[in-house]
């Protein structure tokens, strides 16, 4: 069995995407070792951007929320996410 590398300590959780993205985790981590673990109430990281919409676009969407008795904004999210999962399944 190969000696493992030490996880080093990380800042902040974009230090840690950084280093993930550039070393190979089975350096530093027995796979062998693991457990499966659940994570009920985790949250994934948000991010807040702006966007610019024409009204028209805007107010449709508000209406369609409206309709569906939701949040625009969580609506938004809705039809995003199911159109990049769309794009990216079309593209195997």
């Amino acid at each position: 069995m190969k000696k493992l590398k030490k996880v080093p300590k990380f800042r902040n959780e974009e230090e840690e995407r950084e280093f993930w993205a550039a070393h190979d985790s089975t350096e530093y981590i027995d796979y062998s070792k693991a457990r499966k673990a659940v994570f009920p109430n985790l949250k994934p990281s948000t991010r807040t951007i702006s966007i610019r919409l024409p009204e028209s676009l805007f107010e449709h969407l508000k209406a369609l929320a409206n309709k569906r008795d939701v949040p625009y904004q969580s609506l938004l999210k809705m039809f995003l996410a199911e159109k990049v999962e769309e794009e990216m399944h079309a593209g195997k």
